[in-house]
């Protein structure tokens, strides 16, 4: 059959799958039995404010989205028509894998619950089949929406380079992403810092006790952030990470060396993802016999073996070169190189954890020094293994024999192998906010210590799930980066038509010479390495502001509903949610904004090299200031949870009020701040890209 042909119906069907099975899951996930009258109330509160979230959220993007859609089809000198309408496509469909997904959670808490009064293991699989709806959501709606353009805008083997037309959809998926994890976690951490300090510290009650105000949006938050920040940000980076090494695999030295196989290539791995994860997902059976996280481990090692075997299979008997069946192999052993790291650093009962809650003995100061000295230390080695699975790939591509330039598709083949694994791991960490709202409900309906302690074991998993995604999420950008950045290069050498990508071209210095010294490239590297810590800033800010609102409201409440604080009167919850929405929308804009026009300037003005090294420059300082964030954000979070659970003082305790200070200081770094610079490095580069004919048509280009 011929290749073409082949890819396209493998990724059709493998996608009818895909959707099949989504549709399955959502069925019997509603089947399942949602509790009682009680229960249902307080699930319907979070399902409800996480909607009301969504749809507030989709109103504020949808200007922006109309807006530049129109800037972008009268400013492209080139496929118009085909940017502006890519770009709207990319939005609307990681929206809608978002809201699917978000929504199949908010139903699955409290499924959740019930299962839990009689057994953990049934709870486990409700929790894990609800989390797995945004999983297969995300890879199947990502791979179906590329090839949907393909067919629009007529892409095929005739003319490679119109593959350069996808970079819309790609666009539109990362700007939805940043309104999507800024705004989720802006109002997660608000409402949850705002419920815990005046909840817990100050009038010393319990988690989710159904007297806090804050205590439904701090549930609601979990959705928003964990579910569908994550989401969001998993879907944009498939999707910049499919088109850009397909745009890499159209230049002419690579049509050369693999043919039309190689463009198709990325989209045959997705497939292979889709149905890996399919496969992993009915595998995480829960037992009641049985430790939870072994059935997560369980499905998490199946998908990683089909994705090996599916591998094998598209390098030796599609792409005719087994060397990038390893270099898939490299990047999924760094992907678990990143999580040993990352549950090091941040593992229940590692070592720099206990060191934390040791230090809260000594009072909330040392707690938070040593939970971020513990965070810098941590960024190094994860950096340090990046580094070596892209000197590893391009040393594997050299060996080969095939010169330098044909080295670099074998990184792009190693972030392939670290982005099939998506699928599951979304699953995973939206396990974790199913099952962290299903012990809030329980606590919160009254249903006793036994159903409580099931649903604090399945939280232990999910804290396990949600820092593996965190670690594997900065791998994947700061890899598929380099994925872009190599688009971003060869797209720059087709526009320029001054250096042919010809197969007698090997070296990567007779490709790209960029002088270091230039006072252009100078300037973009400060500005570039700057960036990140403003974007952080403003994020933090804006979750401060909000948990201060929170912190008031919860107060008013309390002074002004006579009976609330010993629980003869509810508590209205509809305003604490209303009121961390207006906040955490209102204060996303100002970073997407800047976001945005920071490139746009340097690229105008400075020109599309001095752009690359922006770029070059805001991945390494977002990549270690991302994982010093949420790795020192986990390990405080573990330190508190270590002393909640008996040591150092336990619950009460001068230490635990230390440890609960150093939580509240880590959770907008871990869930905030961090993963939203895991989007800022794809969006401006896959931005970039997109922009890149009018910079080189229209720029001024100063100091080149």
């Amino acid at each position: 059959m011929d290749t073409d042909l082949l890819a396209h119906v493998f990724v059709i069907v493998s996608g009818v799958l895909g959707l099949a099975v989504l549709a399955g899951l959502y069925s019997w996930l509603k089947k399942q039995d949602p509790g009682t009258e009680r229960m249902q109330e307080i699930a319907g509160f979070i399902q409800e404010g996480a909607n009301a979230f969504l749809r507030r959220e989709f109103l504020t993007i949808t200007p922006f989205i109309i807006g530049l859609a129109i800037l972008l089809y009268f400013a492209m000198p080139e496929a118009k028509w085909q940017i502006a309408v890519g770009f709207v496509m990319g939005a609307v469909f990681s929206l809608l894998s978002v809201y699917i997904g978000m929504n199949a959670a908010t139903r699955a808490n409290v499924r959740t619950t019930q299962a839990a009064r009689t057994s953990i293991g049934k709870a486990l699989t409700v929790a894990f089949r609800g989390g797995s709806i945004m999983g297969l959501s995300i890879v199947t709606f990502n791979m179906l929406g590329i090839v949907l353009m393909m067919y629009l805008f007529g892409i095929g083997k005739e003319n490679p380079h119109d593959v350069s037309m996808l970079v819309g959809f790609g666009f539109g998926a990362s700007l939805s992403a940043l309104f999507a994890q800024l705004g989720g976690g802006i109002y997660t951490k608000a409402a949850d810092i705002g419920a815990d300090l005046v909840g817990k510290v100050e009038a010393g009650m319990p988690e989710d006790d159904p007297r806090n105000p804050a205590a439904i949006a701090d549930q609601v938050g979990d959705n928003v952030g964990d579910c569908a920040g994550r989401g969001a940000d998993l879907f944009e980076s498939g999707s910049d990470n499919v088109i850009t090494t397909m745009m890499v695999a159209s230049s002419p030295i690579f049509i050369a060396e693999y043919g039309w196989a190689g463009v198709l290539f990325p989209l045959f791995a997705r497939g292979i993802g889709v149905i890996a994860t399919i496969i992993g997902v009915f595998l995480a059976q829960g037992k009641d016999d049985q430790n939870p996280i072994k059935a997560v481990n369980i499905s998490f090692l199946t998908t990683a073996l089909v994705n090996l075997a599916g591998f094998y299979a598209l390098s030796h008997w599609i792409m005719k070169d087994i060397g990038l069946f390893w270099a898939q192999v490299l990047g999924m052993v760094g992907v678990l190189g990143i999580v040993v790291i990352v549950q090091y650093y941040t593992g229940a009962h590692s070592k720099p954890v206990r060191s934390i809650a040791r230090n809260a003995l000594g009072g909330p100061a040392l707690t938070i020094l040593e939970g971020f000295a513990y965070g810098m230390e941590s960024t190094v080695w994860g950096i340090f293994l990046v580094a070596s699975i892209i000197l590893g790939a391009f040393l594997m591509g050299i060996g080969k024999g095939s010169g330098e330039i044909i080295a670099v598709f074998y990184i792009a083949a190693a972030t392939m192998g670290i982005k099939e694994m998506k699928g599951i791991i979304m699953a995973g960490d939206t396990f974790g906010p199913i099952v962290d709202n299903a012990a809030g409900i329980s606590e919160m309906s009254g249903l006793g210590e036994e159903t409580r302690k099931v649903g604090d074991s399945l939280d232990a998993v999910g804290n396990v799930t949600k820092a593996l995604a965190k670690g594997y999420a900065m791998a994947a950008a700061t890899m598929g980066s380099m994925v872009i950045l190599l688009a971003y290069l060869f797209e720059i050498a087709r526009l320029d038509g001054t250096i042919h990508l010809t197969a007698d071209l090997t070296k990567l210095s007779d490709f790209v010479v960029i002088n270091i010294v230039n006072p252009a490239n100078i300037a973009a590297v400060f500005v570039g390495i700057a960036m990140p810590y403003l974007f952080s800033g403003l994020t933090i800010r804006a979750v401060n502001k909000g948990a201060y609102q929170v912190m008031e409201e919860v107060r008013r409440q309390w002074r002004e509903i006579p009976g609330l604080l010993e629980g003869k009167a509810k508590a209205d919850y509809a305003k604490a949610v209303d009121l961390t929405t207006v906040n955490a929308l209102r204060e996303m804009v100002a970073p997407t904004l800047i976001s945005l026009v920071i490139p746009v300037v340097i690229g105008f003005i400075l020109g599309p090299w001095s752009l690359a090294v922006f770029l070059i420059s805001v991945t390494g300082s977002s990549a270690a200031l991302a994982s010093a964030q949420f790795n020192a954000g986990g390990a405080l979070d573990n330190a508190k949870k270590l002393i909640e659970e008996g040591e150092y003082g336990g619950k009460g305790s001068d230490a635990h009020a230390a440890a609960v200070s150093g939580d509240t200081f880590g959770d907008p770094l871990k869930d905030t701040a961090g993963p939203a610079l895991h989007i800022l490095i794809k969006l401006q580069s896959i931005m970039s890209i997109t922009l890149l004919p009018i910079y080189m048509k229209y720029g001024l280009n100063l100091f080149h």
